[in-house]
Order: C-alpha cells, then sequence, then structure tokens
C-alpha cells in the first residue's frame, strides 16, 4: 500500500522514516478494521471465561439438590423426564462424584429441540428444563465465533483475527524505541491522565499495545484452530500426516460383540468408569443402534485426565480406552492450545491472565480509537501518509509469508491495496 506524497526512484527502497510512515499507514489501516470486532472479541470473550461460574449463579436451584437417601437408577430418572417433556433422542448424561449435584441429562424433546434437563437423583423430580440454543453462555459464544450470522459471520471473525495479529505486529514495530525515546520509556506506564489529552492517550495506547502484544497474542493464535479457513486447513493437514485427535466420540468407536442381548444399566457405565480411574465429571453417551456401544469419558478441565472408553453394551466389556496422551502431538498441541484459549490450562492463573488480555484488548481499542479521533483532520478519515516507494526484499518476503500463513490475510491485502489505488489516494 502506496500514497504518492513524493517522488522516489522506483530502484529507491522504503526505509527509516519513510518506513515508519508506512507501516504506520498499514496499522491505521488494519485497525480501521480490527479495533471493532477486538472490542466485541475482548468483551464476549472475557465474559465467557467464567462460563461455569456464570452458569452455576443462573442454573444454581437446578444443579444442586440436598440428599435425602439413596439415589433412584439413572433408567427412572430418564424416564421421568420422557413422561414429563418427551425425549425423542436421549443425547447423554452427566454425572459428578458428588451426591449434592443433580443428573443433568441431554436430549431432543419431543419437537427434537437439542435441550438441557437436571433432575433430582433422589426424588425423581424434574428441577428445570433448557433449549441449548437458549442458554445465555450458549448464545454469547455463538456471538463471539460468529456474529450469530453462521458461516458468513464466523469468517468476518477470522479475518479479524488474522489482521490483529498484523495490527500486533505493525504495533510493535511503531512502539519500539527510537531517537530520543528510551526502551524504559517506553515499558513504563504513561503519567498524567485523560486531561493532558491526545498525548496521553497515544502514550496509552503504545503502553497497552505493547502488553497486548505479549498477552492477546497467543490468546489469538490458540484459536485459531476453531476457523474455518485456517482452522480447516490445520484440520486436512492433521489427517493427511496422521496427527488428528484420535477422540472416539464421532467417529472410529468400536461396535458391540453382538446385536442382541440385555443392554447394561446405566450405573454400571459409570461403575466401570469409576473403576477404570477416569476423573468426575462423567459424560456418557448411549448408543443407538442394535450393535452400538457405551461412549463414556472423563469431562474434566484437566485435558490430562479427559479418558475415553467405548464400553460394549451387553457384556460391560471395556472395546477400547483412549487416553488423552495417547493422541499425535500435534492433535494434544491443539487441544492444550484451546483450554488455554478458555483460562483452563493451568487453573486460577490462566483464568486471571486472560481477563487481564481481555481487558487490555478492551482498552486498547477504545485508546485506538479516541487517539484516531482526536488525531484526523477536520472532514477526513486522517490516513497516515506514506511514501511512493518500493518495499525491501524483506518486507516483502515479510508480507508473502503473512499472507501463506494466514490466507485471508492474503486475499484481503489484495482488496486493500486495490481501494487504495482507486479511492484512498484519489480522496486526498
Amino acid at each position: 500500500m502506496t500514497d504518492a506524497t513524493a517522488p522516489a526512484s522506483p530502484a529507491s527502497y522504503v526505509s527509516g522514516g519513510a518506513l515508519y510512515r508506512l507501516v504506520w499507514k498499514w496499522h491505521f489501516l488494519a485497525s480501521l478494521y480490527v479495533l471493532p470486532f477486538m472490542a466485541m472479541l475482548a468483551l464476549t470473550g472475557g465474559i465467557y471465561l467464567y462460563k461455569p461460574q456464570i452458569e452455576n449463579w443462573l442454573y444454581a436451584d437446578y444443579m444442586h439438590v440436598e440428599q435425602t437417601g439413596a439415589a433412584l437408577p439413572l433408567e427412572i430418572q430418564v424416564d421421568v423426564l420422557r413422561e414429563a417433556h418427551g425425549i425423542t433422542r436421549l443425547r447423554g448424561i452427566t454425572q459428578y462424584d458428588d451426591p449434592t449435584r443433580s443428573t443433568k441429562i441431554e436430549y431432543n424433546d419431543a419437537d427434537k429441540i437439542r435441550s438441557y434437563a437436571w433432575v433430582n437423583p433422589y426424588s425423581g423430580e424434574v428441577l428445570g428444563t433448557v433449549a441449548r440454543d437458549e442458554m445465555p453462555m450458549r448464545m454469547l459464544r455463538k456471538f463471539h465465533g460468529e456474529l450469530l450470522l453462521g458461516k458468513t459471520g464466523t469468517k468476518f471473525v477470522e479475518l479479524a483475527a488474522h489482521w490483529s495479529i498484523v495490527m500486533f505486529i505493525t504495533g510493535a514495530y511503531l512502539w519500539w524505541p527510537r531517537g530520543k525515546r528510551t526502551l524504559s520509556q517506553a515499558v513504563a506506564p504513561p503519567k498524567g491522565g485523560p486531561s493532558k489529552g491526545r498525548s496521553w492517550c497515544r502514550e496509552t495506547h503504545l503502553f497497552t499495545g505493547f502488553l497486548a502484544v505479549i498477552l492477546v497474542t497467543p490468546i489469538l493464535v490458540s484459536g485459531l484452530p476453531w476457523t474455518d479457513v485456517w482452522g480447516g486447513g490445520l484440520s486436512q493437514i492433521q489427517k493427511a500426516t496422521g496427527q488428528n485427535s484420535q477422540s472416539m466420540r464421532f467417529r472410529g468407536a468400536p461396535k458391540s460383540t453382538s446385536d442382541s442381548g440385555v443392554t447394561i444399566a446405566y450405573e454400571d457405565v459409570f461403575a466401570i468408569a469409576r473403576e477404570e480411574g477416569l476423573k468426575a465429571p462423567y459424560e456418557m453417551r448411549p448408543p443407538r443402534k442394535a450393535n452400538s456401544a457405551y461412549w463414556i469419558r472423563s469431562a474434566s478441565t484437566n485435558r490430562n485426565d479427559q479418558t475415553e472408553l467405548v464400553i460394549d453394551r451387553y457384556s460391560g466389556d471395556i472395546l477400547k480406552r483412549l487416553d488423552f496422551q495417547d493422541n499425535p502431538a500435534v492433535a494434544k498441541t491443539v487441544s492444550y492450545g484451546i483450554s488455554f484459549h478458555q483460562g483452563e490450562l493451568y487453573g486460577l492463573t490462566n483464568l486471571i491472565q486472560n481477563t487481564v488480555a481481555a481487558i487490555l484488548a478492551l482498552l486498547l481499542s477504545v485508546t485506538g480509537f479516541v487517539a484516531w479521533w482526536k488525531r484526523r483532520p477536520a472532514g477526513s478519515l486522517g490516513v497516515p501518509n506514506a511514501p511512493d516507494a518500493a518495499l525491501s526484499p524483506a518486507m516483502i518476503a515479510l508480507v508473502v509469508v503473512l499472507s501463506i500463513l494466514f490466507p485471508l490475510v492474503g486475499a484481503s491485502l489484495i482488496v486493500a491495496l486495490i481501494l487504495d489505488w482507486a479511492i484512498l489516494r484519489r480522496l486526498r
């Protein structure tokens, strides 16, 4: 992207102060698209970090019960739910090694709406039901990942995530001390307050950006496996190289050794999981066909505890066991990254770290907008001027590498170059 503000020899390369202005222009144009999304992602992601605590508050009356004797068989609890609300498909049952927790049942109701129910295991009372897609945290997650616009929305979010990385790279270059600005000054918090006007806002933006590069960039990268284009490409590479997850939840589970007989009770499946050393909570999926098997896993937030079992529905034999460590290296790395992204990888420290990162990203968006608003000339977009000179081979290589690593960056860069040539330069 260039602006013809001064004549330059075609053989000359942009460098020094000219390079600074060119990088500033790239940073500015990336920020125009990124900052609104970054504010949204920071706000929604920061709230979603506390999903367990929020849902424990929202559904406290459903989740917690008083122990009043022996628990009813799970089949009876499911039958009570079936009679009260209808079950067209039983999807799963979650249990805790806690006598004060209710039984959580996932099912399709009479209208085939995917739902959750909580049942008192002692009385059989259905404490409450909710459609999965109407749960506030579920809706927040969908907005965070796709703006509630499905596949179209997720590509806008992914594009913003890709350009955020470009924005951080260019922002780090702009932050780097030069001239009379020392490193100690660059890493020092801004002095004064908002009354200092544009200078304070600029210094706050630089300081916040410096911290955000350290704390927010890993969160952006760890979220990429969820995306359509980048994540889909990674998934294909994993499959081709045998580095994909070996989870049997959706595929690869062995069948029961027979297609007839007496199906073992749900309690037996949970008992087998305990005997095999699985950690609570336990998530069980019942067989759907005569020759299918039970699938059960530890739903612990500790990835290393997430063992899966496939159990013969008639004999109770363990057909297959998968420990997390049995997964290939890339699959484990992706899984650890997701755990980090959700603030679960190393407990409270990870949660606090990601909370601070979300606050930084939100503050970075606000200060970036305010700094631009105060700097821009009246009636103008305020795009920084940049010299009309060729990029050095190193800069070209960087652009090519970023375009390969992040395909949406390459595609959108072409569009941006066209807009810059056709519109922005002519506006000035």
